[in-house]
């Protein structure tokens, strides 16, 4: 028997918007260290999926079950956005979300917060430990700015910050939660080539170094065929294929719906 547990385990998600069917009966895995591309043309549903696990939406039916590495299984459904981070799983959106009048350095301290145990009276009586524990952070987020290539810009707003930077500013604050699961809306949207390889190497890194599964929703197909293990297809609400990238990049459903006759993996 295999005791290895997918670190998300999704089945039999369904979501309804009035009458629209937005998600219908997805079934999406995964497993550790692994990194997982979720494809399709858009309004396929793919920011929907990820509305749901994050507790965005409550889905029509389904089970959304996660399982931290060394921690009991936990149902995602009905939790909402905050527990869902505290339990590990942390996500970018599509559209830049930062907080433009802080520092580069404080966007990530405000993330870190999840992290730290003082609470309302530590802020305000400010004791040793209190103390300690924000300097702890400091260095924690200067690592994680290290880590992605923007301790230069450390104390300049994040509104000041290169459009690349502005991408990657928002993937430190998401490692800043400790997550075991990196979900990725579009990364590398918006983004020229350099910055689209950069981006490559850095989810590699982030996947090796730190052993944290990654799902990315994308629509750059080189950077998904060239950094998934597996691929999953979905196309009005319904998967239309899964399996490695050239498994997908070779099935006639996927080049009909998405790719195009001329897609070359």
């Amino acid at each position: 028997m295999n005791m290895v547990r997918d670190v998300l385990d999704v089945r039999g998600l369904i979501m309804d918007f009035g009458g629209l069917r937005a998600l219908d009966n997805i079934d999406i895995q995964v497993s550790k260290g692994e990194i997982v591309a979720l494809i399709g043309p858009n309004g396929a549903g793919k920011t929907t999926f990820f509305n749901c696990i994050t507790g965005i939406h409550e889905p029509t039916k389904g089970d959304m079950i996660a399982n931290p590495p060394g921690d009991a299984s936990v149902r995602l459904n009905r939790m909402k956005p905050n527990i869902v981070t505290e339990y590990g799983l942390a996500r970018t959106f599509q559209n830049i979300r930062l907080f433009q009048k802080m520092t580069v350095l404080e966007n990530v301290m405000v993330a870190r917060h999840c992290r730290t145990k003082s609470g309302i009276a530590g802020a305000i009586f400010r004791g040793k430990k209190t103390r300690e524990e924000e300097q702890e952070m400091v260095e924690y987020s200067y690592r994680l700015l290290e880590k992605v290539g923007l301790e230069r810009y450390v104390n300049e707003l994040a509104q000041q910050l290169p459009y690349g930077a502005q991408r990657r500013l928002e993937i430190a604050r998401a490692l800043a939660t400790e997550p075991f699961l990196l979900l990725l809306d579009e990364p590398a949207a918006g983004m020229n080539p350099k910055e689209t390889s950069e981006l490559d190497q850095l989810i590699t890194r982030i996947r090796y170094e730190e052993g944290i599964s990654i799902l990315l929703i994308e629509h750059d197909m080189k950077l998904v065929m060239s950094i998934s293990d597996r691929i999953y297809v979905l196309d009005y609400g319904e998967m239309i294929a899964q399996g490695t990238p050239k498994e997908v990049s070779e099935n006639s459903n996927v080049i009909k719906a998405y790719l195009g006759e001329a897609f070359d993996a």
